[in-house]
């Protein structure tokens, strides 16, 4: 069986310019530039450790609770084995995913984008037979302004495809409009980015031999800079160069000009923002391997 929105790509549709804008905006190379002078998509938010630690423990517990369906009854309810959806949503939702990594690829894009989206797929006599999960960074979300009617406007490959409410399940995070959930990514922005900035620091400055950056100071006019910006660097810049002598003449000077990490507040720093990121997803920080105060 081939996935349902495959043939739909293939249809005319006209698409209007705040469509292709909405779809540029959501590309996963795009982010919002925080203070720290990292752009921040969630994308790239999933490379922090703490980021990816929280979304794991939160998805993969989610993902392996028990999800029984029910009935109700004139007294009570009592489960739902011989129900079509059962097997569905305790096994297998569609030919590709198991009931567990539904819910885990689900509960990941909820965590990450405030929204999971799934697609629900119906047989000729209205039942539900398949869920696909979508991704939510390319998905938009409007009322029409005639019919007031929910529609869903997935942007794949450069098409678009329209879904009425009826064949998409959503699952919308804390929202502003009841429509379309907060990214938790795009609004801790600030905390994500410095977190991933102190990461880039670190890795910067142990590539650079572990020493901070400098200038090297020529009494006279050099006649090619670059050239020997290039060669200085070939030979003491890099893990495997560090601790080399440096041999200056012509009566240069070497000086230091970066912070080095102790006066910076390095490890103080990253610390921090793994408990900061914690707070965002309510995760307490010795579940992600943080056992400073367990």
């Amino acid at each position: 069986m081939k996935i349902p929105f495959i043939s739909k790509l293939f249809e005319r549709r006209n698409i209007s310019l705040d469509d292709k804008i909405k779809a540029f905006l959501m590309s996963e190379d795009i982010g919002l530039q925080s203070n720290a002078g990292k752009n921040v998509s969630e994308y790239n938010a999933i490379t922090s450790t703490a980021v990816y630690a929280c979304v794991r423990v939160i998805a993969e517990t989610l993902a392996s609770l028990p999800l029984p369906l029910y009935i109700r009854k004139t007294k009570g309810k009592e489960k739902a084995i011989n129900h079509p959806l059962y097997l569905i949503l305790h096994d297998l939702p569609n030919e590709e995913m198991t009931s567990f990594s539904f819910r885990e690829t689900m509960m990941t894009h909820l965590l990450l984008w405030g929204n999971a989206y799934a697609e629900i797929v119906r047989d000729g006599a209205g039942n539900i037979v398949e869920i696909y999960p979508l991704q939510p960074d390319k998905m938009v979300v409007e009322r029409d302004k005639e019919t007031k009617k929910i529609k869903y406007k997935y942007f794949i490959d450069s098409k678009q495809i329209i879904y009425p409410k009826e064949k998409i399940f959503h699952i919308p995070g804390l929202s502003f409009n009841g429509l379309t959930g907060i990214s938790p990514i795009s609004a801790a922005r600030e905390a994500v980015g410095l977190a991933l900035a102190v990461e880039e620091f670190g890795s910067r400055f142990f590539g650079n031999g572990a020493r901070p950056g400098g200038i090297l100071k020529h009494p006279g006019v050099l006649k090619d800079p670059e050239k020997l910006r290039k060669q200085w660097e070939e030979v003491y810049r890099g893990v495997g160069n560090s601790h080399k002598v440096a041999v200056l003449e012509e009566g240069m000077k070497y000086h230091e000009i970066g912070i080095p990490p102790e006066d910076a507040q390095f490890l103080q720093t990253r610390k921090f923002q793994i408990n900061e990121i914690c707070r965002i997803y309510r995760v307490p920080p010795h579940l992600i391997g943080d056992l400073e105060h367990a």
